[in-house]
């Protein structure tokens, strides 16, 4: 069980102190799928970076299966089963994409099979793919399912993923919409999902809508989402693909 208590985070600003997250506390069971959604500028990527450790909070705690993640490190983390997925993953030159899996998947060697296996799942065929390097001569949606393959590939008891559409084909961004739904029902982990995007939308649990550093409306995908289809919360209308 993921527990955010009172968590802020502020900011010094020529003109004062600026709030970016302010007094959340949110509860996330064991196997539920949330998506975060809402305006941008909100604080979703801020809180979500709160939770891996990328940010530290100016005040509140952060529990994960009832141990006080608060002050500890982003490897820390990792090593408790938190993985994170950026909006705009990082490129390593010089590592292969299979280094990169088998890295992530903790093994020094990880099979071509088993490479193969995480790289379908996010609508890459391995035999183009893994003997490449993650760098500039991959496009933004090819590293940002090579990373979601990453993810995969490393025992993880959190998933938080920060947009995981965002540069992404139509035909991949459905491979990925299907994984997300079978990772869900076999509620192999739980998973926070910041997202727009209809399709995702749908498939979670709870919606938690994020505006002006605060939750807005958190509910039960089925008493929130035809709202949001609406146009109810202002700047939250999901785009559909």
């Amino acid at each position: 069980m993921l527990e955010l208590k009172n968590i802020c985070f502020s900011v010094s600003t020529p003109d004062g102190k600026t709030d970016i997250i302010n007094d959340i506390s949110l509860t996330i069971d064991d196997g539920k799928l949330v998506v975060l959604t809402g305006p941008n500028g909100g604080g979703k990527t801020t809180l979500a970076k709160i939770i891996m450790g990328l940010v530290t909070p100016t005040s509140g705690r952060i529990l994960w299966n009832g141990t006080d993640i608060t002050d500890m490190s982003i490897t820390e983390r990792a090593n408790l089963g938190i993985s994170y997925g950026f909006q705009q993953p990082p490129r390593f030159k010089g590592i292969k994409v299979g280094d990169l899996l088998s890295i992530a998947s903790g093994k020094k060697l990880l099979k071509r099979t088993e490479a193969c296996t995480y790289l379908t799942r996010v609508g890459l065929c391995a035999a183009d793919y893994i003997d490449r390097d993650v760098d500039t001569s991959l496009s933004g949606g090819e590293v940002k399912r090579i990373e979601i393959a990453t993810i995969l590939a490393r025992p993880t008891g959190l998933m938080i993923l920060d947009e995981p559409e965002a540069g992404i084909d139509l035909w991949s961004f459905a491979k990925l919409t299907e994984t997300f739904g079978q990772i869900h029902e076999k509620r192999e982990s739980t998973m926070i999902i910041i997202s727009h995007q209809e399709r995702i939308i749908s498939l979670a649990d709870e919606i938690v809508i994020i505006s002006g550093g605060q939750v807005s409306k958190r509910g039960k995908t089925e008493d929130i989402f035809p709202s949001i289809m609406a146009g109810t919360f202002s700047g939250s209308c999901p785009a559909r693909q």
